[in-house]
């Protein structure tokens, strides 16, 4: 009998520690997104995502990206935003150039959700690439070399994904390691 209730307390606690490891979300930055919170909410809480968070916000994006979805989206880390051309990203913040920051922060949404094992099946079934076309309307091609899945821009400026499959509850986040610009 003592085994038996052994058993059930291990099953038990198994099930505790599942539930607690599925609930946390997958760290970005030393902080988990969670995936029962959203696009925006978790980019918010990510100490690696602050400018690409704050340009949302300035952009408009926080309503779109807190909405049902699914969306994929392409985020940049801060290192990424601090590889730009100095002053770029304070100049976009700037409210003259609303339209064009709401240009760039839509390039890195795409409409649905798609994971990086669709990415791949997607650079397999078009023969070496995939292209997506991006809330913003322009197109993003796809390649991969191995494991990494790059994205090209129009303007033909790359960004390889550090962090892929963050769940969120209104879709998934690709943590990148540029900033991919519409023309």
């Amino acid at each position: 009998m003592k085994t038996f209730t052994g058993i059930a307390v291990v099953l038990a606690c198994t099930s505790c520690t599942v539930y607690a490891a599925t609930q946390k979300g997958t760290e970005v930055g030393g902080v988990q997104m969670l995936s029962k919170s959203s696009i925006a909410e978790n980019a918010a809480t990510s100490p690696v995502l602050t400018i690409f968070a704050a340009d949302m916000k300035i952009a408009g994006l926080e309503n779109k990206l807190n909405d049902k979805g699914p969306y994929t989206v392409f985020a940049p880390t801060d290192d990424a935003f601090k590889k730009l051309p100095a002053g770029t990203v304070a100049g976009l913040q700037k409210s003259e150039n609303s339209a064009d920051l709401t240009k760039v922060m839509t390039y890195l949404v795409v409409p649905g959700k798609i994971s990086s094992k669709k990415l791949k099946k997607m650079v397999h079934k078009g023969h070496g690439t995939a292209t997506l076309t991006s809330v913003e309307g322009e197109a993003i091609t796809v390649k991969t070399a191995g494991d990494v899945i790059t994205l090209t821009d129009e303007k033909g400026d790359s960004a390889a994904i550090l962090t892929a499959d963050v769940p969120q509850k209104n879709g998934v986040i690709h943590i990148v390691d540029a900033v991919l610009l519409p023309n």
